[in-house]
């Protein structure tokens, strides 16, 4: 799932306009509609605002489900290897 999608489904998973979210981030709502299309790319800092104004950690910002990312990393189990490149 792309991040300016992610982005949008929480907004507006939790009712927020563009508008209010944008301005918990402190930018223009016009940059904040160029990242929900995957127009722009928010830096760093910014990913840390807009989990902030969900009251999320960052991380959860590249989730693909509603499952936290360390609850999914960790319930994958080892892996193992056969020595063989799949295509």
């Amino acid at each position: 799932m792309a991040l300016g999608y992610r982005i949008k489904a929480l907004r507006c998973q939790q009712q927020i306009t563009q508008e209010e979210l944008a301005d918990r981030c402190n930018m223009f709502r016009t940059y904040m509609s160029r990242i929900e299309s995957g127009q722009a790319n928010p830096t760093l800092t910014m990913l840390y605002e807009i989990a902030a104004a969900f009251g999320l950690d960052v991380r959860e910002l590249f989730t693909i489900d509603d499952t936290p990312v360390a609850a999914r990393v960790n319930s994958k189990g080892p892996r193992t290897s056969r020595g063989r490149v799949s295509r």
